[in-house]
């Protein structure tokens, strides 16, 4: 279930850069669709580091995120070597699940991609997810602010 639109709050998105490497290429040399993934979800890793929440507290707690749905949109080709920044912005709703967007720029502000992730928090012991995920993530955060909470 998406949220509401009038139920969203979004926030200034974390940034981080990484550097495209030749493992993340593909035969035409360019970087392949899961190195976009893997980007995004080292800036989200990123993003909930600094927020302060410690995921093995969180896992052993019996409650992971998940990712229920990606949506990829490129933009401008990336090759071996270009620096890109990848934002992370956390959208809220009412229900189960909430989104994180994110946007991979050259340093130059050119968009190379978006990539957009429906989400949600799963009890490890039910395998359901959980009614409130953006409680379970306040309660956890010292700087919940950088999670759009």
């Amino acid at each position: 279930m998406q949220p509401a639109m009038s139920d969203i709050i979004a926030v200034t998105p974390f940034q981080v850069r990484v550097t495209v490497r030749l493992s993340d290429l593909d035969p035409q040399l360019h970087v392949n669709g899961a190195a976009y993934v893997q980007f995004t979800d080292h800036a989200r890793f990123a993003c909930v580091e600094a927020a302060g929440v410690s995921v093995e507290a969180l896992l052993a707690d019996r409650f992971g995120p998940v990712n229920l749905e990606t949506t990829t949109r490129y933009h401008h080709e990336l090759r071996i070597g270009d620096t890109v920044d990848v934002t992370c912005s956390w959208i809220w709703g009412a229900g189960r699940t909430y989104r994180v967007t994110h946007e991979l720029r050259l340093p130059n502000g050119t968009l190379a991609a978006e990539v957009e992730q429906l989400s949600g928090m799963l009890d490890l012991e039910t395998r359901r997810l959980i009614a409130d995920p953006a409680e379970q993530w306040r309660s956890r955060a010292t700087a919940p602010e950088l999670l759009g909470l």
